[in-house]
C-alpha cells in the first residue's frame, strides 16, 4: 500500500479561525500540539486551512492535501482515530458570588428561575429539559460563520453583563472564555449522571485517512511520550481534562 503521508513535513488539516483550537496566527491549543508533535518528528508544521463545517474532511484529509487533523471527535467514521490524548465535557459556566457558586449538576436546585445559555442541538439541552431549565433558556446557534460570529465568546458576554445567569458550554470553548474578559468566570465540570443516557464527556483524538494504519500508530506513540506536555498546554487554556473514572485532571500526566 502506498503511504501518503509526506514524511518531511507535518501537513495539518485545521480551521483558520476557531479559537482556543487553532488559527491562522498560530494562537490556538491544537497549534501548540501540532508544534510538539513536529518536535517529536524533527520536522516542521504546513496547514492546509478550512473553516471545521460541513465537507472539511473531504476538502482537506480526504483530498490528500494534510495529513492530520489534531483534535477529531472519537468514533466519528469519517477519519481513523488515533487514541483519545484527552477526554473533557461540558461545562457550567458563571459569575463567581452570583449566587452558583458549588454548582456542578443541572440538577443543582440553584440553577432553578435561573436563565442559562446553551448552544443549540446539543447534548446538554435534553438535561436542561429534563429538569425544567428550558423555559427561561437563551439559545445561541451552533453553526456560525467563525470568521465573524462566535457564540461561545456571546455566551461569556452575556454572563458578564447580567443578560443570562449562567450557560452550558462545551469545556475546551469555556475554559479558553472564563479567561478573556473581567470578571473571570467560574467553570465547573458538569457531574456525570450514570441514571442518563446523554453523554456529557468525549474523547478527542487526532485523524487521519481510514488507510493511514502506520501513521497512527506512530502518532500514537508520540501521544504517549508526549503526554505531559500536551497536557501542559490544554490545562494552560484552561480546558478541563478528565481521567478515565471522570475525575478532573489538574497537572500534566507523567
Amino acid at each position: 500500500m502506498v503511504d501518503l503521508v509526506n514524511r518531511k513535513v507535518l501537513r495539518v488539516c485545521s480551521d483558520p479561525h476557531n479559537l482556543p483550537m487553532s488559527n491562522e496566527a498560530g494562537e490556538g491549543y491544537e497549534n501548540k500540539i501540532a508544534e510538539i508533535i513536529a518536535n517529536e518528528l524533527k520536522v516542521p508544521v504546513e496547514y492546509t486551512w478550512f473553516p471545521m463545517t460541513t465537507g472539511f474532511v473531504r476538502m482537506t484529509l480526504s483530498s490528500k492535501r494534510c495529513d492530520v487533523i489534531i483534535g477529531y471527535a472519537q468514533g466519528d467514521e469519517l477519519v481513523l482515530n488515533t487514541n483519545a490524548y484527552f477526554k473533557s465535557t461540558y461545562a457550567l459556566m458563571y459569575r463567581e458570588g452570583s449566587g452558583l457558586d458549588g454548582v456542578d449538576s443541572l440538577a443543582d436546585p440553584k440553577l432553578k428561575d435561573k436563565r442559562v445559555g446553551i448552544v443549540a442541538n446539543t447534548p446538554p439541552g435534553f438535561l436542561m429539559a429534563k429538569h425544567g431549565l428550558m423555559g427561561k433558556a437563551k439559545a445561541y446557534p451552533l453553526i456560525v460563520d467563525s470568521r465573524h460570529d462566535n457564540s461561545a465568546e456571546a455566551i461569556a458576554k452575556d454572563i458578564r453583563s447580567g443578560e443570562i445567569d449562567a450557560a452550558v458550554l462545551w469545556g475546551p470553548f469555556a475554559g479558553y472564555q472564563a479567561k478573556r474578559g473581567t470578571p473571570a468566570l467560574v467553570v465547573k465540570a458538569l457531574a456525570p449522571d450514570p441514571a442518563l443516557s446523554t453523554k456529557m464527556a468525549y474523547g478527542v483524538t487526532m485523524g487521519v485517512r481510514l488507510a493511514d494504519t502506520d501513521w497512527k500508530k506512530q502518532l500514537n506513540t508520540i501521544l504517549l511520550k508526549r503526554r505531559a506536555d500536551i497536557d501542559k498546554v490544554l490545562l494552560s487554556y484552561g480546558v478541563p481534562i478528565l481521567d478515565d473514572q471522570n475525575k478532573p485532571i489538574t497537572e500534566p500526566r507523567l
